[in-house]
Order: C-alpha cells, then sequence, then structure tokens
C-alpha cells in the first residue's frame, strides 16, 4: 500500500523543489516530457527557486503538489496552472475557458505503478474543482505525440485527446496533444 502523504509544497521548501525538478529532467524521457533542460533548471539561481516554490504554495493561479514519502523522500509531483479565459497558454494559444492546465508530471520510476501518479491527479484536479469565481471548467495537459506512456496513462485516468496539437517550442517537428478533463457534474 501506498503510504505517501500527497499534499501542496510549502514556500520554505525551494530545495526540494529544486531536487526534484532536476530528477525528472534527468529521466530517460525527460527531452519528450518537458521543455527544459538539466542543465537550464541546475544553473538557475537559488532566488529563482525561492520565488517558484513560494509562488505555487498558496493562491489561485497555481499549486504544486509534491508525494512525500514516510522518510521525507519526494517521489513524485504535478503543478496545475490556472488558465483564465481572455489569455494566452503556454504555447501561445488563446484560453478560451477557464481552466486548470497540468504540468511538471514526474513520478520517480521506482514509484511507477505504485497509485501515486493517480493521487497525485486526485490531488490536483481536487484543488482544481474547489476554486471559484470563476470555476475552472476544465482541466487540460500537453502530451508530446511520442510520450506514448504518458498519453496512456492520461487516457486511463480519463482525459482525453480534443485534436489540438502545437509544435513543441524546442523542436518544431515534433507536437505536443492535448487533453482535457471536464469539470465532473454535480
Amino acid at each position: 500500500m501506498n503510504q505517501h502523504v500527497i499534499r501542496p509544497v510549502r514556500a520554505d521548501e525551494w530545495e526540494k523543489v529544486k531536487e526534484l525538478r532536476i530528477a525528472a529532467l534527468r529521466d530517460p524521457v525527460a527531452d519528450l516530457a518537458f521543455l527544459e533542460t538539466e542543465e537550464a533548471a541546475a544553473g538557475r539561481p537559488d532566488a529563482f527557486w525561492q520565488e517558484r516554490t513560494e509562488g505555487a504554495s498558496h493562491g489561485r493561479s497555481v499549486r504544486q503538489f509534491i508525494a512525500e514519502a514516510p522518510d521525507g523522500t519526494w517521489n513524485g509531483n504535478v503543478v496545475v496552472l490556472v488558465e483564465e479565459a481572455g489569455t494566452t497558454g503556454i504555447f501561445d494559444e488563446d484560453i478560451t475557458v477557464h481552466q486548470g492546465h497540468l504540468v511538471g508530471v514526474f513520478v520517480r520510476p521506482e514509484e511507477r505503478g505504485s497509485g501515486l501518479t493517480e493521487a497525485l491527479f486526485e490531488a490536483a484536479l481536487e484543488w482544481a474543482w474547489s476554486l471559484e469565481e470563476p470555476a475552472l471548467e476544465r482541466v487540460r495537459l500537453f502530451v508530446h505525440e511520442e510520450n506514448g506512456r504518458a498519453a496512456a496513462f492520461y487516457r486511463r485516468f480519463g482525459f482525453e485527446a480534443t485534436g489540438l496539437s502545437v509544435p513543441v517550442p524546442t523542436d518544431t517537428a515534433g507536437l505536443e496533444v492535448e487533453y482535457v478533463f471536464p469539470r465532473p457534474s454535480l
């Protein structure tokens, strides 16, 4: 049974945020899953990580959830960005509805298949659906067309491809495919 605690990051945990991000960027499929390199992340100053963690610890615009093992090790993470209608998304696409956008999805290889990713997604969606004024209509994510393992998980979890795809900013020959999870009916 999975003994991890799933919770939002706290503002003072920037060093662990940085360590987990660099671990994610060392993953064999990091070039398909993330729009950043290990070298770029490692080269960022402490102030960047402090500000990033502070911003993801509270408020409405972003929330980072982590999976913390009993020994204090962080074994996974997901970030929810809130995209408001009338703005532009991270791929320069027009945002037409209030929605969440999952990014930075990572679970350490030794924990994959344990239910940890599902637990992280459940926490992220619960938080997204709790937001009011305006409520989020859906949560979306993008997955590289060649990242079949991730796409299969997203479909199993309940995300559906919308048909929207955008060029990968770091490799315009590749495409990022949008998947959405609509807000459940009450």
